[in-house]
């Protein structure tokens, strides 16, 4: 049974919607797709709830509209910007010695029990990156393993409730529910890892227009993740204040002449800003020094994200650079000699069926990795914002929106089911063998009063 999927990607500096159909075989076909400018956020956080829930509504209605859908429920992203991230680990026994789902399921949800998370975060993600079989290490899929003990270290991404909250209100306003919400990092990772990247360890960072992400995935999961305010809007800024000229026509020189190849020594005529009758000339060379200046100081600030986390030397496929930032010209070499020489590639999102042209785009690798995301699971197991597991082989995708739809009692229903059963057969019973009781001995009572008189 086919499903339809609304992905709503809320950037830094605009909204993207997509509409798609997830056929049986989770093979993915895009039906519509709407693109606005962001309102309402900054440093892809929202700061007005109103003007965000408009941006969001045209958005929407633009990819409805191509798709001729009207589909009321939407998986959504969430910028990096005020999320902790933390690793925990669980231990469970086994009884019947081989491993059910019910185990896995225990122990991922005793790894989030023992971790110290403060009352004001809410649980994003939680990533297992590695499971362990009595002493064995680093088992893929322990599911029907036999085993005494399991054991699993998980990635746990929180963010602030108030985050949440206004992300779901805003949404709500444009009058979309929100089906579940994603690391825009994560989502962006999914549509432009292949599977080599994703075995010998990977960075990618999705470079916007206000914001940076960077994630490591080594193996199977993200073992970290963080998050830079600086983006492609940046440069703009500098430009305009450093060539003394309106932002309007900074971001056009940016978009003209922004390179970070060898410099030539043409000169163009620009507006003087709170004068723009006038107009003075300015080197390309002086254009080109501001924004390598910017750049550079933007790539050496995530190197060292990528030294503090401790995981250089197992991102052996390098670096992935995707987002809109990302296609500036010259900035693969860039990247290359800042990052210690090791492999960096430019990523777009990957094909898939009806793919829009201007959706190919790296800007646009965030909005298609959600649609990936609700297609499939890219990890065998993980606990989402809902506080439901996701499984690669346990749950048919038309069983899917069941589960959203009860996301509180997704993991724990079947036990207090169950619970519920036993009072109710215990309790009832009882009652009756009370008033039969009470009878018994009134007729014993009447009799040998009878027989008395």
């Amino acid at each position: 049974m086919s499903k339809t999927v609304l992905a709503i990607d809320i950037g830094s500096t605009k909204i993207c919607a997509i509409i798609a159909q997830i056929n049986e075989d989770n093979s993915i076909q895009i039906i519509g797709a709407g693109t606005t400018k962001a309102q309402g956020l900054k440093k892809g956080s929202i700061t007005n709830i109103e003007l965000a829930s408009k941006s969001i509504k045209t958005a929407v209605a633009d990819a409805k509209r191509v798709a001729g859908s009207d589909i009321k429920r939407a998986i959504v992203s969430m910028s990096g910007a005020y999320t902790k991230s933390l690793n925990s680990n669980g231990i469970v026994n086994i009884p019947n010695k081989e491993i059910s789902f019910k185990e896995i399921e225990r122990v991922m949800q005793t790894s989030l029990y023992n971790a110290n998370i403060p009352n004001e975060y809410e649980v994003l993600h939680a990533l297992p990156f590695n499971f362990k079989v009595d002493d064995q290490d680093f088992i893929e899929d322990p599911l029907g393993m036999n085993a005494s003990r399991l054991e699993v270290e998980t990635h746990i991404i929180t963010t602030q409730k108030s985050n949440l909250n206004n992300l779901r209100k805003a949404v709500r306003g444009a009058g979309i529910e929100v089906e579940n919400i994603v690391l825009n990092s994560y989502a962006s990772s999914i549509a432009t890892m292949n599977e080599d990247e994703k075995e010998l360890g990977v960075a990618v960072i999705d470079m916007g227009g206000n914001t940076s992400n960077l994630s490591i995935h080594v193996g199977n999961s993200i073992k970290f993740n963080d998050f830079l305010g600086v983006g492609s809007n940046h440069v703009t800024s500098d430009l305009s204040m450093a060539l003394h000229t309106p932002l309007n026509m900074a971001d056009t020189v940016k978009l003209s002449y922004g390179s970070l190849l060898t410099p030539s020594n043409d000169l163009i005529e620009l507006p003087i800003i709170g004068d723009e009758d006038n107009t003075h000339e300015v080197s390309l060379e002086v254009v080109h020094n501001v924004i390598f200046a910017r750049v550079e100081e933007t790539l050496m600030i995530l190197a060292q994200f990528i030294e503090n986390s401790g995981l250089k030397e197992q991102i052996g496929a390098g670096v992935i650079l995707t987002g809109g930032f990302s296609k500036m010209e010259g900035i693969r070499d860039l990247a290359i000699a800042t990052f210690g020489s090791i492999p960096v590639r430019i990523a777009k999102p990957k094909e898939m069926d009806g793919l829009f042209d201007n959706l190919r785009d790296a800007e646009y690798s965030s909005a298609v990795g959600l649609v990936m995301y609700a297609a499939s699971e890219y990890t065998p197991y993980e606990i989402d914002v809902n506080k439901k597991v996701r499984h690669a082989n346990e749950t048919p995708s038309a069983q899917t929106e069941v589960d959203f739809k009860t996301p509180e009692i997704a993991v724990i229903a079947p036990a207090q089911e169950v619970e519920v059963q036993e009072d109710t057969m215990v309790t009832l019973p009882s009652k009756k063998e009370k008033k039969s009781d009470e009878a018994g001995t009134l007729s014993k009572f009447w009799n040998w009063a009878t027989q008395l008189f």
